[in-house]
């Protein structure tokens, strides 16, 4: 379970998806999926967490890692790359987006 504070020193990455009440839950359990069988395995991880809106139209990922370097060859791994293929066509569109943690309450 991430663990958000401000004296986190590695890697967190938002990434939010938008998708179609039709595919969220497809979408989600492909990103289960992913995480159970793949991501979580790979050197770095730290946590992540998924979350869905009311409406089923975003998906939100929050992710840790021990540095920025881990994730991105997470993302080129061979496994990750056809899953990421896949997961593109369950959404609209997604984002990973690296940010540092300033504050938490």
């Amino acid at each position: 379970m991430p663990q958000i504070s401000k004296d986190f020193q590695g890697q967190t990455v938002i990434t939010t998806f938008d998708t179609t009440p039709a595919m969220a839950f497809d979408l989600m359990e492909a990103l289960e999926a992913a995480y159970a069988e793949c991501i979580s395995k790979q050197p770095g991880f730290i946590a992540a967490g998924l979350h869905m809106n009311d409406a089923r139209t975003r998906v939100c990922n929050y992710s840790q890692w021990q540095r920025r370097e881990d994730f991105q060859a997470m993302l080129r791994t061979p496994e990750m790359r056809e899953r990421n293929r896949h997961i593109n066509e369950l959404s609209k569109s997604y984002e990973p987006v690296m940010y540092e943690v300033v504050a938490a309450f």
